[in-house]
């Protein structure tokens, strides 16, 4: 589905991205991980088309994205924190980015049944609780019936019930054939839901693999010391 060759890119002085070169397949969870300053929001933001690469390319289904903007409507974004206009109702933000998505009524309204979201419509985003404002976010990711997901730290602020439900939909995602693109600091999250784990470091893939294997390879028990025991022999 996507295909990275060679991505560079420099902030004046700073070689953040250096050399990407990575598939990212369908029917998979590919987790993107590394410390603060590793280079994974550049490298992610650079498949969004949020920062324009220096060098190298990156294609989806075979056709380099080259600036076209076009692609993005196959895309479904939940950042982090979530951000939309605070005096708008939940239930006009839902209806202005259905407008300038273009969508129609074939939509996926199941995260927004399933979160109960119906009694906030009329509430502004600002009044939201952040757990809510988490639930919108997933709701917008999901609603277009994207063929790529890219889900930032999903489930931060969402209470045990609304995370197994996001879990739940991720997990169906992926078997329908999507594309999904995850990052996240809580490793029980990226072990109960990732298929491969990419781990950058310095701009660079540190390693590539699948959670299975590097759970195997290093004897742990869990994703995170598994991790933390492969850094540990590459120090």
């Amino acid at each position: 589905m996507i295909s990275i060759t060679k991505l560079e890119k420099k902030f004046g002085r700073l070689n953040v991205l250096r050399g990407i070169d990575l598939d990212i397949h369908p029917n998979e969870v590919t987790a993107v991980l590394g410390p603060n300053g590793a280079g994974k929001t550049t490298f992610i933001k650079s498949l969004l088309g949020l920062v324009k690469p220096d060098s190298g390319s990156i294609s989806i289904r075979g056709k380099a994205i080259n600036g076209d903007a076009e692609y993005r409507s196959r895309i479904g974004y939940m950042p982090q924190s979530a951000r939309y206009p605070d005096n708008l109702s939940v239930h006009e933000i839902l209806e202005m980015v259905k407008d300038i998505r273009g969508a129609t009524d074939d939509t996926d309204e199941e995260l927004f049944h399933a979160f109960n979201l119906k009694t906030e419509l009329p509430k502004k985003f600002k009044t939201l609780s952040g757990g809510n404002r988490q639930k919108v976010s997933a709701v917008l990711a999901f609603l277009f019936k994207p063929d790529i997901l890219f889900l930032d730290e999903p489930s931060a602020g969402l209470d045990p019930v609304s995370s197994s439900c996001l879990k739940d939909k991720i997990a169906r995602e992926k078997e329908a054939g999507k594309t999904i693109i995850l990052t996240s600091h809580i490793m029980s999250e990226i072990q109960e839901l990732a298929d491969k784990v990419v781990y950058i470091l310095d701009g660079v893939i540190h390693f590539e693999t699948t959670v299975g294997s590097l759970l195997e390879s290093t004897g742990e028990p869990t994703l995170e010391r598994a991790i933390a025991r492969k850094m540990k022999g590459a120090a």
